[in-house]
C-alpha cells in the first residue's frame, strides 16, 4: 500500500488561545476542510470541545461530487499543541491527520 504524506502550513495572526478555542470544536471541522471536500457533518449533538475517543460521523464528496460517508475518531488531543482525527471508515484506505499549533514569535 503506497502511503502519502501531505504538508500544509497556514499562517494565523492571531493569539493561540482564540486559534484552539476555534480549531478544537468540532462545530468548527467544516470551517477549516477545504469546500471542495463537500464536508457535512451529521453528528448529533457534539460538544463545544473534541475529546480523545470522539467519533464523529460525515459525509464528504473527495471524487466527482459523489457522496460518501466518513466516520473518524479523534485519537489525541493536547490543549493549545495539536489534535489527531484517524479514518475508522469511509472513502481512504488509511487517514491519519495531524492538526499542530506552533506559536510564532
Amino acid at each position: 500500500m503506497a502511503v502519502f504524506k501531505l504538508v500544509e502550513n497556514q499562517e494565523i495572526k492571531a493569539d493561540i488561545h482564540k486559534v484552539w478555542d476555534f480549531i478544537s470544536s468540532p462545530k468548527n471541522l467544516k470551517f477549516i476542510t477545504p469546500e471542495y471536500m463537500g464536508f457535512d457533518i451529521i453528528s448529533d449533538d457534539l460538544p463545544d470541545k473534541m475529546y480523545q475517543g470522539m467519533i464523529i460521523k460525515y459525509q464528504v464528496k473527495p471524487i466527482l461530487c459523489i457522496k460518501l460517508n466518513w466516520l473518524t475518531e479523534i485519537t489525541h488531543v493536547e490543549e493549545l499543541s495539536f489534535f489527531v482525527d484517524e479514518q475508522r471508515a469511509g472513502p481512504y484506505r488509511f487517514w491519519h491527520h495531524q492538526h499542530h499549533l506552533v506559536h510564532v514569535n
